[in-house]
């Protein structure tokens, strides 16, 4: 495949660059995270009303610029480059997809125009305590009661579950078991019986929480009804699609700890010259630039393929195969480069006033996020039949 932005990508690209260097530095990123909510309000209604970014990929007529996801891609590369703290990859990446994947076309008139205009935050709750990234980690509950459904399960690691306002959650019927009997339900968070508690984790620029339902009574109209006969297959597409935005995110990040340790390499002093002069730490910079060039490709294929399993043009599997080889290599790239960054800083990497802690950390945890390299190899392996 040849790739080439087209002049209106190039441009959202670049722009975004600028805008994100401008007012998501290091300071900006350390104010955030520092809060519960893990963003500032007044930096998302720029993204959402100065930048229509929010907008990106909803078709227009739902409020949305109607583009491709080779465009979400460019702007998750370098949010990641920024290590952005906004809940735009909950609320676009897995809220928005599982609309336009999952809903029906009353559900989207109702939610998407207020995602696309940052009015609504939205997000993804499937997965329970075990880990499991799939359909085999949903263990929330749903029967038919009368006109209404009921829900009740817990569910763990919810990208800005507790600041959400719209909850979009799997469940599945009672005995059920893999990608058989779920069902994807759209509800406002202050549904009476939901519960949300933020998690503190490792990695502050990223929020996850936990949810509870007990005895959560829900309209038949919050059921996804597009999804209804196979939700388990669109669930899987959405984290597809959800697996592609968080690569294109770790290819950024890659490249920006690159640039971080060779800016640092050649101002830090050795012998009486600077150590980016030194041949070994020339070798494993080459080493993060090959990584990272090879992670852009992958992501950007990834991001091709996606666009077109959006418009119905592809195959499921070719989705999934395309989103878990960019997982694989981008969270494995992610990773070295950082840990490399690391040893180029020596002892101070790893201090509060630099940030190479700050990357090494969303690495490490991007990298277990929706399934580590393994897990995405035995996905690619499983595809193949072998």
């Amino acid at each position: 495949m040849e790739f080439a932005f087209t002049e209106e990508q190039q441009m959202i690209r670049e722009t975004a660059e600028q805008f994100l260097a401008d007012h998501c530095d290091s300071a900006a990123v350390r104010r955030a995270m520092a809060t519960e909510a893990g963003f500032e309000p007044e930096l998302w209604h720029r993204i959402a009303g100065e930048m229509c970014w929010t907008a990106i990929h909803v078709p227009e007529a739902y409020g949305g610029l109607g583009l491709g996801y080779v465009e979400v891609v460019a702007l998750m590369e370098q949010m990641g480059r920024r290590l952005l703290c906004a809940p735009y990859f909950s609320s676009i990446c897995l809220g928005a997809n599982a609309l336009l994947l999952a809903a029906g076309e009353a559900q989207k008139e109702r939610w998407l125009p207020a995602i696309a205009d940052g009015s609504c935050r939205a997000t993804l709750a499937w997965c329970d305590a075990s880990g499991r990234w799939d359909a085999t980690g949903v263990s929330a509950t749903f029967v038919r009661d009368g006109e209404d459904y009921v829900l009740d399960g817990d569910y763990r690691y919810v990208v800005d579950g507790h600041t959400a306002g719209l909850l979009i959650v799997a469940a599945r019927t009672p005995g059920s078991a893999g990608t058989a009997g779920i069902g994807l339900f759209a509800l406002p968070a202050d549904t009476a019986g939901v519960t949300r508690a933020w998690l503190p984790t490792m990695d502050q620029t990223r929020k996850l929480a936990s949810l509870r339902l007990e005895q959560v009574r829900v309209p038949a109209a919050a059921l996804l009804d597009a999804a209804a006969t196979d939700a388990g297959a669109a669930l899987a597409n959405i984290l597809a699609l959800a697996t592609v935005a968080l690569a294109a995110e770790q290819a950024g990040g890659a490249q920006q700890i690159l640039d971080i340790a060779v800016a640092y390499t050649r101002e830090r002093q050795q012998f009486g010259r600077t150590i980016a002069s030194f041949q070994a730490v020339k070798h494993k910079a080459a080493d993060m630039m090959l990584k990272a060039e090879a992670a852009r490709s992958a992501v950007y294929y990834a991001g091709c393929v996606a666009t077109e399993a959006l418009a119905g043009g592809v195959a499921d599997a070719e989705l999934a195969a395309a989103a878990s080889l960019a997982k694989a290599y981008c969270s494995e790239t992610y990773f070295f480069n950082a840990g490399t960054a690391l040893q180029l800083h020596g002892g101070v990497g790893f201090t509060w006033e630099y940030d190479v802690h700050l990357y090494f950390k969303r690495a490490r945890a991007s990298e277990s996020f929706l399934g580590d390299a393994a897990e995405h190899r035995e996905r690619i392996a499983a595809g193949l039949g072998l």
